[in-house]
């Protein structure tokens, strides 16, 4: 997987002025490569408006930590609050992009992030919430797993995170969003052929006359 390639991808979906929550897993990695110059307030559901990069000479404050546990600095205007008003942001759609990973995701815009059976995992979180109330919601994920099989399903096997939630799907082969009609190829990896996508990709793709390149 060509993580470089997602996370560039995923930050041209950014704009000036907009309040983003970053998933646990590979949408933090956006905090490593913005630009400072684009102007982006980063919340974090454990009650955190204005969250950036630590920068290699500043110090680490175990008092600052992202809703998955990972050390962060925060920006001029930041603010903190708590739980009940982070999610009460969130219930409102006051937050503009929320940024996912995924185990798997399906043509219908479900997604499964949480839970794979026989596993460990900490519980859902606040996944289930930023899922169904982010006016826009972008998953960032490998389009395949290490075996192959395509993670971009017609129906998600595993256990939902939420149904019909998602927005858009950056993967490290395609962009593709979820649509009344379907799944609809965007772009394409420039070092693809459509025919070679449709044969990694469980799910039905709808395939428009003009698909951008990334």
């Amino acid at each position: 997987m060509n993580v470089n390639k997602i996370i560039n991808r995923a930050i041209q979906e950014l704009k000036y002025g907009q309040i983003v929550n970053l998933g646990i897993g590979l949408p933090t990695k956006i905090l490593d490569h913005i630009s400072p110059d684009l102007d982006i307030f980063f919340q974090s559901e454990n009650g955190l408006l204005g969250a950036k990069k630590i920068s290699e000479d500043s110090p680490i404050n175990p008092e600052l930590i992202d809703a998955g546990g990972t050390y962060i600095d925060i920006r001029s205007g930041a603010s903190f609050f708590d739980s009940s008003v982070s999610f009460a942001m969130i219930r409102r759609g006051k937050v503009d992009i929320t940024f996912m990973g995924a185990f798997e995701v399906d043509q219908e815009g479900s997604l499964a992030n949480w839970k794979i059976p026989g596993y460990f995992s900490p519980g859902i979180g606040g996944a289930m919430e930023l899922a169904q109330k982010t006016p826009k919601v972008i998953i960032l994920c490998s389009h395949n797993d290490k075996k192959g099989n395509s993670k971009i399903l017609k129906k998600c096997k595993l256990p939902l995170t939420a149904k019909k939630c998602i927005t858009r799907i950056i993967t490290d082969k395609a962009v593709l969003d979820v649509t009344n009609e379907g799944l609809v190829l965007k772009e394409i990896a420039e070092d693809l052929t459509v025919e070679e996508l449709i044969a990694q990709t469980d799910a039905q793709l709808i395939i428009p006359q003009n698909i951008g390149t990334f």
